[in-house]
């Protein structure tokens, strides 16, 4: 018996649909990225991109939990002095929703050149519109299961 390794070729993707209206960010967060990093499938191989494409609605009406959004900050910085910027949740969720799920899922995926390619695949909305209609999504519950 030989141990199984994935072919990135023979890999066969399918593209997903979840809408985040009620979702909690962290739950919602780990069950993307264990679908973009393909663990949800048999022929998962940690060194190959087998994971699926992940298209999330509704972005802007994900919750936390606790005092999350009025203590959550994201924080990015220019590299120059001076040049740290801190935005509070409650400002990013309004302004930029995608970004809020965007951050958390990245945040799940491995720091390398996989992670880097694995994270293209994830397609987020602020609202119940997106183009990706033409690949037939399969609608994903996630949550009250």
């Amino acid at each position: 018996m030989k141990t199984f390794s994935a072919c990135p070729e023979k890999v066969t993707r399918k593209w997903y649909l979840v809408d985040a209206d009620g979702q909690v960010l962290g739950r919602l967060a780990t069950r993307i990225a264990e679908i973009l990093r393909g663990k949800h499938k048999p022929v998962f191989t940690p060194h190959v991109d087998t994971g699926d494409f992940v298209v999330v609605i509704n972005a802007a009406k994900v919750v936390v939990t606790g005092r999350k959004a009025e203590k959550k900050e994201y924080q990015r910085y220019s590299g120059y002095p001076g040049g740290l910027k801190i935005i509070p949740y409650r400002r990013q969720i309004r302004d930029h929703p995608e970004r809020v799920i965007e951050h958390a899922v990245r945040g799940m995926i491995p720091h390398n050149r996989l992670g880097r390619a694995v994270i293209t695949k994830l397609k987020v909305y602020a609202g119940p519109d997106h183009p990706h209609s033409a690949q037939q999504p399969e609608a994903l519950k996630i949550g009250t299961d």
